[in-house]
């Protein structure tokens, strides 16, 4: 793994913590508020924050990783790159959220949100990683 993939991961985990912070604590806190009482106090929450920190390094650098193993698009890559997010929402986003609205009670409403915004934060990650292109080796134009 050289510098590139270092780059680009690190650059995929800071963008996606600032994704989930506009969807998760400013678009749907109303909705989890009301919800509150289902959550950690917020002093138990903040000296978890380590652990959000290192979950969304693993996920910048997952996705950085699973992306150079694919071959290299024969036509726009900006495309490739929003296929791949939506890839990697499916088997992720998508039924971790299901699982949550069955396993706790949380409102079906608020799932559909939660999948939705997140599906377009995955998509605009998987353009930023499809942008970065962590296959090239050196500088070169940005995709088409």
């Amino acid at each position: 793994m050289d510098k590139r993939f270092w780059i680009c991961g690190f650059t995929m985990a800071a963008t996606a913590l600032a994704l989930a912070f506009v969807v998760h604590g400013l678009m749907l806190r109303a909705d989890y508020l009301a919800l509150a009482h289902l959550f950690r106090a917020p002093a138990d929450a903040n000296a978890r924050v380590g652990w959000i920190l290192l979950a969304y390094a693993s996920l910048g650098l997952g996705m950085t990783w699973l992306y150079r193993w694919l071959p290299r698009p024969l036509r726009s890559k900006r495309w490739h790159g929003a296929r791949f997010g939506l890839a990697i929402a499916l088997v992720s986003i998508v039924p971790w959220h299901l699982l949550v609205h069955a396993g706790q009670p949380f409102p079906l409403a608020l799932a559909f949100k939660q999948i939705g915004l997140d599906l377009v934060a995955m998509l605009l990650l998987g353009l930023l990683l499809a942008w970065l292109q962590p296959h090239r080796k050196v500088l070169a134009p940005a995709p088409e």
